[in-house]
């Protein structure tokens, strides 16, 4: 993108703030996972903090960030956690809620799209954080190996397309276009950034 992600002027507010007040209609508490250094936008009072023990290691290294501030805070390991990236602005309550409604007693629930997982826009329990340090230890660092491992509810995506129709909870902005054609999407001008 050229510049951190979370930063992103978006309306009246930046790329994260954004994902975070769309969160909050739904979870609670919301933790934001960063790397060790990693520049964030203020947040509202009461949103959790956690880092990255080791940068580079993809969502699974987040979630075990995530999972441990919870867990550390005294969480049972019954809980539901919806897991998401910071640059999906046009994330849609309801796919959230279909998506922990997927979850039922499984321990995971995860958008497929024909054999892609989309880890983050996904639901786990607390209960597998010991799955996830196990992988990360052993150096297995895809998602697709946590879902061999633990009960997982394949989402279909074409399911999750009554709480949203056209899928915009998944439209991740890597590249300045897809900022640009979400900036569009949600009805706010062009950002001059680059």
């Amino acid at each position: 993108m050229g510049r951190p992600k979370a930063l992103l002027p978006f309306g009246p507010e930046l790329m994260l703030q954004r994902v975070v007040r769309i969160l909050s209609a739904v979870v609670s508490p919301i933790v934001v996972v960063a790397a060790a250094y990693q520049e964030l936008p203020p947040l509202p009072r009461g949103v959790l903090l956690a880092r990255d023990e080791r940068e580079g290691r993809g969502p699974l290294e987040g979630l075990r960030a995530g999972m441990k501030e919870l867990a550390r805070r005294g969480y049972g390991a019954d809980l539901a956690i919806y897991a998401t990236a910071c640059d999906v602005p046009l994330l849609a309550p309801a796919f959230m809620l279909a998506v922990l409604d997927a979850l039922g007693t499984h321990q995971a629930a995860v958008p497929v799209e024909e054999h892609f997982f989309h880890p983050l826009a996904a639901a786990y329990r607390l209960a597998i954080l010991p799955e996830i340090e196990t992988l990360l230890a052993a150096g297995q660092l895809r998602p697709s190996a946590l879902f061999d491992r633990v009960t997982t509810c394949r989402i279909p995506l074409q399911a999750l397309r009554s709480a949203d129709p056209d899928l915009l909870s998944l439209q991740n902005c890597n590249q300045p276009e897809d900022y640009q054609a979400a900036l569009k999407t949600a009805g706010f001008p062009a950002a001059e950034i680059f």
